[in-house]
């Protein structure tokens, strides 16, 4: 019997009973409650993020109360515990953003659909500049909760409009009928790290684990989200970081753009690395930006 580790929210239900139904072995899904899902209360800004929705099913597999645990990979620190690896990274879903408007808050033929001065509901701080980059004017509300909550919240008229991950929303089939929705384009904004792929972890020494997810893995993403994350570390960053990035493969080459903003929006820096390791690549582009004054901004 596999034993899955899983958070209990709507979303992460969906990816472990996704990977629970592509296992030929007999397993079962184990709910493992994170600091992440007992703080509801204070945004991602004012708090320790490191782990903060992954350490307590970390902790399950190293003890042994769980035997895999399914991990938005956008979550997962970027150092390594030991003791642990990611056996399998599954192929990625749409990593954009999306933009839902209350039908109020809809300002119709212009490129970016929102109204000047409109309170929009998030807590990343990634979204918040690059929000602020096109509409200086709009009004960042924190919003935490499982997608469902926040869906409500919108409907409810808490906010204007809220920023969310379509890959999200698209595994629920989460229903806007009632909103305007658009997917926010790559040209202004960027993802987190790993933003709609997930990662399988295991203990590193449980070969039976390992074996049973390998047909799971997809090698394109894992590159993709290797050299995204490999930026992302270089800076040790996490949600308290304005930070995007998005790589994806061309035969051998990775192609990887990351972008670094001020809070405000009013400065970034946004470049694009090719390579053909994708260690490499987030290092190098991480570079760059340094030699460009990104820690400046930081």
């Amino acid at each position: 019997m596999i034993k899955i580790g899983t958070r209990g929210s709507a979303l992460a239900l969906w990816q472990a009973h996704f990977v629970a139904d592509q296992l030929a072995q007999e397993h079962t899904v184990v709910i493992i409650k994170t600091k992440g899902d007992r703080i509801q209360n204070v945004s991602f800004d004012k708090i320790e993020v490191k782990g903060f929705f992954t350490k307590e099913l970390e902790d399950a597999l190293l003890s042994g109360t769980i035997d895999m645990a399914v991990h938005s990979m956008k979550d997962l620190p970027t150092d390594d515990t030991q003791g642990l690896a990611i056996a399998a990274v599954t192929k990625r879903e749409d990593p954009s953003d999306i933009i839902i408007i209350r039908p109020e808050a809809y300002r119709a033929n212009h490129w970016f659909p929102l109204k000047e001065n409109s309170n929009v509901g998030t807590s990343s701080l990634r979204r918040v500049a690059q929000l602020k980059r096109v509409l200086s004017s709009a009004q960042a509300m924190p919003l935490r909760g499982n997608v469902p909550t926040r869906i409500r919240r919108l409907r409810e008229g808490k906010f204007d409009a809220i920023i969310l991950a379509k890959a999200g929303l698209k595994r629920l089939g989460v229903d806007l009928s009632g909103f305007y929705s658009m997917a926010l384009p790559f040209s202004y904004f960027l993802p987190s790290p790993g933003q709609g792929a997930l990662a399988i972890q295991v203990r590193s020494d449980d070969k039976k684990a390992i074996e049973a997810v390998g047909h799971l893995h997809d090698a394109a993403t894992a590159k993709s989200v290797q050299a995204e994350r490999q930026f992302l570390k270089a800076f040790g960053a996490g949600c308290h970081v304005p930070l995007g990035a998005l790589a994806h493969c061309v035969d051998e080459k990775i192609i990887l753009t990351g972008t670094i903003l001020s809070i405000d929006g009013n400065r970034y820096l946004r470049y694009t690395v090719e390579d053909s390791d994708p260690v490499r690549a987030g290092d190098r582009l991480a570079q760059f930006m340094k030699q460009q004054g990104a820690d400046e901004l930081l």
